[in-house]
């Protein structure tokens, strides 16, 4: 397994690469503010395919930060699912979870894929854990999730990001829950400069990509080749819910 703490191109190019990763929050977040988009369009395609999707920002990301991913699946037919109620994601994971549980339910969504960014993929696994007594949830692609948290969250005082050190307790007993790793597929960058021990996930799928950064890999094309292959071929299209 590549190692996600490696820096093959030295100081230097992860500096690059790490500006192009902020370049690329900044770019997200102004298109989102700006957008128009009402999550009702993004729930109705014109010819719906596949299973419903449930898109779940990271820490201090609004539901509009996922907003490209979210145009891409709708545009392939894709009834596509977003949580307002979560505003910029910075409660913790258990109230994220509970408000994702709640919507799946209310909604009286089945099938259901979580796409996940970072935080995000924990607020999915303890929603499938937890807040899923009807099973609704059947699978989650995380990307760059910081399962076993990060050694950096020591280094902060905002008690959102705090949450990702690794002796939290909410990460120690997701760390714990091994069973329902098998319906995860965790998606995460060759270098990520916010988890430097990397997303690996003990019995999930994984998958590494080439692209460095810890929010660009949302915009790998072997990301969206994967959601789109799961999600609208006839490996992972199960029809209207």
């Amino acid at each position: 397994m590549p190692d996600a703490t490696s820096s093959p191109g030295g100081l230097l190019r992860q500096t690059w690469w790490r500006a192009r990763d902020y370049a690329a929050v900044l770019a997200w977040q102004a298109a989102g503010i700006l957008s128009s988009v009402d999550p009702d369009d993004l729930r109705n395609p014109d010819r719906p395919v596949g299973p419903p999707v449930v898109l779940v920002p990271g820490v201090y990301e609004s539901w509009h930060f996922l907003l490209p991913l979210a145009t891409l699946l709708h545009d392939h037919g894709v009834r596509v699912h977003v949580l307002p109620d979560l505003g910029n994601n910075r409660r913790p994971v258990q109230q994220g979870a509970t408000v994702l549980g709640r919507y799946v339910a209310l909604h009286d969504l089945r099938d259901v894929v979580v796409v996940a960014h970072s935080k995000g993929g924990l607020i999915g696994k303890l929603a499938m854990l937890r807040e899923d007594p009807d099973g609704r949830i059947a699978s989650m692609v995380a990307v760059n999730t910081p399962f076993a948290g990060s050694a950096y969250a020591r280094w902060f005082v905002a008690p959102a990001v705090r949450a990702f050190i690794p002796s939290d307790a909410t990460i120690v007993a997701l760390g714990a829950e091994r069973d329902v790793n098998r319906r995860i597929t965790s998606v995460y960058s060759r270098w990520d400069p916010h988890i430097p021990g990397g997303s690996a996930l003990e019995g999930a799928e994984e998958v590494v990509l080439d692209m460095p950064g810890h929010f660009r890999p949302l915009a790998d094309p072997r990301l969206h080749e994967l959601l789109i292959r799961r999600l609208v071929s006839s490996e992972g299209a199960a029809g209207p819910a």
